[in-house]
């Protein structure tokens, strides 16, 4: 087939331009489904509790992906600020994954451990009050606003279907677990569960 008549066939084109692409972007793709690096979780990586499935619902509701990012590049600067970089091992049980681009604020995907409960009720209070030069906004509803838990073994059963591992009693347990606790509280157990599945700091 001559360059000249695709060149001149604009929907001739367009066809092989995606036929290219498609096959590139299964080469590219197709392989990382059967890379036990990509597809199989860290060790000691467990499902969120009731409460941290609740925490990461809220932090999804409020939009806080739209400002952190959740993934730390393999590079020195990123690292010696966020700590080791991510693997895809640890996001396996997240659907969908937050990893984001986006850092008006810093990356929260070693955030699990780094500060107090106490601190981060605070941060959420006003940010402003424990990071002066923040530029975050308020979340106070989020002490008011009380979880039913009326939802979340829906959500459980849900993710199951997605491989994630809960049990029936995992399930069976979840609306008493997170009935009458606190947004503040569940957002904080979300963000204390964060880069906690590997060690290395």
């Amino acid at each position: 087939m001559s360059h000249e008549v695709v060149e001149k066939n604009i929907g001739l084109m367009a066809i092989l331009v995606v036929i290219v692409i498609s096959f590139g972007g299964l080469a590219e793709i197709v392989p990382l489904y059967f890379m036990k690096d990509t597809t199989q979780p860290v060790a000691g990586l467990k499902p969120y509790t009731a409460m941290q499935l609740e925490g990461r619902d809220i932090y999804i509701r409020e939009a806080c992906n739209a400002c952190h990012s959740q993934m730390i590049r393999p590079f020195r600067a990123e690292t010696e600020r966020y700590g080791h970089y991510s693997v895809a091992g640890e996001f396996v049980y997240d659907h969908p994954f937050l990893w984001g681009s986006k850092r008006t604020g810093p990356d929260l995907a070693r955030v699990g451990g780094r500060y107090s409960d106490d601190w981060h009720e605070a941060h959420l209070m006003n940010p402003r009050d424990v990071v002066p030069e923040s530029n975050m906004p308020n979340f106070p509803w989020l002490a008011e606003n009380q979880l039913t838990g009326e939802d979340t073994p829906a959500k459980m059963k849900a993710l199951r279907t997605l491989g994630v591992p809960y049990t029936d009693a995992d399930i069976s347990g979840a609306a008493d677990a997170v009935k009458g606790k606190t947004e503040m509280s569940a957002l904080i157990a979300y963000l204390q569960h964060l880069g906690t599945a590997i060690s290395i700091r």
